[in-house]
Order: structure tokens, then sequence, then C-alpha cells
């Protein structure tokens, strides 16, 4: 294959699975059978070949977050410490099984890393769950190939690995962290679906009882969990504290860091069309086709032929890739009668209705949830990042909101975005530390009122 397959919209979204659920048993014992000829066939996306550990077996184990396959990984930006561990920590590439959006089986990738330093706090040694922001939709834009390779750049390419400084900061504490690719991002069998509220949720969850497994792991069923993520990780952090009591009640959820979050992806999508990132508006809508058919149908009717062309074009971009193709790209160009995407949709009840299933802030979440959103984000929205917290506030969460006041830094090309992603770092990770050692989260639903 010279490239990820990308699928046709008039395609069947049905997941490449010989069998669905079979016994637990059997299923675990499948999962360690070498991978067959088929699956170990070289997927080269944009020029850089993908490696055969990306590529799912046809049969899964049948428990959500049971491991599939492991192998120890080299992270890219390491030292060697003192006890001659490598520092921060000790990195193993693994795969595991969760559920999409449509119930189905789905293989998913990610990174488990073991800390080199030690937990000075009482309890267990803690687990971060961590949500990476946009990387792209292109495998060679994985979240866990970016921590193998801080900067890939090629004559076709360019994704750089920025979730490594929090995962890093977070390793420093003295907690494990494990790293989501989601769902179709790194694993070759299907486009990465953005975005996409369920499979974001349940990959996070699930990539927290993977860990539990991994050879030489010292997280155990009791560590306190935390979930990290900003932007699009935001959105996922934020769909796993929600889901966590129905999905995934054994993991113990500590706190959840939601940053930037997506929750309204109509207000969303508004935000980054003509934009420095508008090619990710491009994958949001690609995702949602493959995985809806109401979303199919009418993307299928409504885009034009270059519309088409461009969404296949950025289904194997990373970021970089997205910036120097699409940046300020309006979806205009897009349709075949010049409306923009989210017009088209807001014209359709049933596609509407399906993005509306994307809203996060419907569930009460579990555990303390602190939400941060820059007053002038302008990619994804100030207004509805803040009406999550106000959402969660009056379903009786424990929530501690923190509107970021920055100067205005230059609208729609991701300054506003990106600029509290590092300001707030420092105070994100000091927050989610004290929910892992167990100390009580004071929240201030109280001021939401007064709050910006």
């Amino acid at each position: 294959m010279s490239r990820k397959r990308f699928r046709p919209l008039t395609a069947s979204t049905t997941a490449p699975y010989l069998a669905g659920v079979v016994a637990g048993a059997v299923c675990l014992c499948l999962a360690t059978v070498p991978a067959s000829a088929a699956d170990t066939a070289p997927v080269v996306s944009r020029g850089v070949t993908i490696p055969a550990f990306y590529n799912p077996p046809a049969y899964l184990p049948s428990a959500n977050g049971a491991l599939v396959r492991t192998e120890p990984m080299k992270l890219g930006l390491s030292i060697p410490g003192l006890d001659g561990r490598p520092m921060p920590g000790t990195a193993t590439r693994l795969m595991y099984k969760s559920t999409d959006s449509s119930g189905q089986p789905v293989a998913v990738t990610g990174t488990y890393i073991e800390p080199s330093a030690a937990w000075k706090q009482s309890g267990p040694r803690p687990l971060v769950a961590m949500a990476s922001g946009t990387m792209g939709q292109g495998d060679q834009c994985a979240p866990s190939f970016a921590l193998e390779n801080p900067l890939t750049l090629t004559g076709d390419t360019v994704s750089v690995g920025y979730e490594a400084l929090a995962a890093y900061r977070i390793l420093a504490t003295g907690a494990a962290v494990v790293l989501t690719d989601y769902v179709g991002l790194g694993a070759t069998d299907r486009l990465h679906t953005y975005v996409n509220r369920l499979d974001q949720g349940h990959a996070v969850l699930d990539a927290a009882r993977a860990a539990r497994s991994v050879p030489g792991a010292s997280v155990t069923a009791a560590s306190p969990t935390g979930l990290y993520g900003y932007s699009q990780g935001g959105g996922a952090a934020a769909s796993a504290a929600e889901l966590q009591s129905s999905y995934a009640p054994e993991v113990p959820l500590a706190g959840t860091y939601a940053g930037a979050p997506p929750a309204d992806l109509t207000s969303t999508m508004k935000g980054i069309d003509g934009s420095a990132l508008a090619g990710a508006l491009a994958w949001s809508v690609s995702g949602f086709a493959q995985a809806d058919p109401d979303v199919r149908a009418v993307v299928e009717n409504s885009i034009s032929d270059a519309g088409k062309a461009a969404l296949k074009d950025a289904s194997t971009m990373c970021v970089g890739d997205a910036l120097f193709g699409y940046g300020f790209t309006k979806s205009t160009k897009w349709t075949k009668d010049g409306r923009s995407l989210s017009d088209v949709i807001a014209a359709e009840p049933r596609a509407q209705a399906a993005l509306d299933k994307q809203r996060i802030g419907t569930l009460k979440p579990t555990g303390p949830v602190r939400v941060a959103t820059g007053l002038h984000d302008d990619i994804v929205p100030h207004a509805q990042a803040r009406q999550l917290a106000v959402d969660w506030c009056r379903k009786g969460g424990s929530v501690t909101y923190d509107a970021l006041v920055l100067p205005n830094l230059g609208d729609k090309i991701l300054t506003n975005h990106l600029v509290p992603l590092l300001t707030d770092q420092g105070d994100a990770i000091s927050w989610l530390t004290d929910r892992l050692a167990g100390k009580p989260a004071t929240g201030n639903c109280w001021s939401m009122p007064v709050q910006p």
C-alpha cells in the first residue's frame, strides 16, 4: 500500500474484523498469535513507512482495555539517569482493544511510560491517561509515533511531538503516563475519527485499563487515575470523565484536566473554518462521514469534486501539512452551492442531530474537573468551553473553571489557542497532581455568574 486507505464517502464503514466478540479466554490467546502476512503488509503515509506493529489483527480480545501486543519503545528525547535508567522513563508501545461509537471492537495504539522518578506522595504510584491535542489524520502523525520521532520532516509531511513537554512534566512528579493514539490514528485499518466523543472517551479510558497489564508497569487497579488533555485532548478527557461511570466504573478517577475542550462541535466548526487550522475541518467531516450514515449522506450530496479531493488529501496530513496546504481555506470552496460546511449541516436535521450527539456537557463528570480556556481563543471558541463548565456545574459536578486572560495575539492564526496551552500547563499539572495525591478540590461553580 502506498498510504493508508482513504474510504470513499459512499463506502461501508463496517470494521474489518472477521468476528466481533468471542469468548474472553480464547481471544486473549488469539491476541498473542503473530499477525498474518496480510496484517504485516507495509503502509506508507506521505513517504513515512508505518511500522507493522500498527497493523491490527483480524481478531481482538473481548475485554475493553485488554492488551493485543506490546513492544519496547525508545523515546526520542531521553537521557541516561545516574542509576542507569533512562530519564524521564521507560516506554512501551502498546495496542489494546476498545469499542467504537457504533459498538464495534476496535484496535487502538498508544504508549505507556514508566517514570524514573519516584512517587513521593502517599499511596500507590498514580497513572495519568493523556489525551493528545490535534496531531492530524495520517498514521505518521500518531502521538506514540511522535514520542519516538519528535520531529518528522520529509518532503511530504511535517509532524512535531509537542505533547512530550506535558508528558515529561507529569513523569517528573512520579506519576506514570499512558498516551492514547485514538481510534484510527496510528492503527492502519481505518480513518482517524477526529473529535468523535465516544471513540475518544473510550480510547482514553481503555488506555488506563491497558496500562495496568503492561509488562514491568508499577501501576495497578488501585492506582489513582487522572485524565489530562488540551484542545482535541481536552474534549477527549472531558468525554472520558463523563463516560467513566457507565463505561469504566472500575477506573479510580481522581481528577480531570480539560483545557480548551471542543465541547460544542457546531461552534468549533465555525471557529476553525477559514483559520490557520482549516484542515481540521476536513478531518472532522471525513471522520464523521465514515462513522455516521446521516452525515455521510449529506456530505456525499453537498461536497463538490474539489471538496472531495481536499478531504482525501487532508486525510493523510499532519498539522504541519494542513497549515501549509489548507491554512485559511474557507469551506465554501468545498461545497457545490458555496455554502459553508456548518451551514450545510445545519440545513439537514438528521446531520445536525448527529453532530448534536457529540455535545459534551450532557452528563455529570466523575470526580473533580478543571476546565481552562483562553478568553481570546477563536479556534476552539472560549464561549462554548465556558458553557461546558456551566453545564457541568448545573449537573452538580465539582468544577474548577479558569478563564485565561491573555492579550489578543492575532485572529485565526492559532496563537490565541496555542499560547494558553503553554502558560497554563504548570498550573494544570499541579492541580492534577494534587488530586492524585488525594487532596480535595475546591470548585468555583458559585463564581460562574461573574466569570468571563
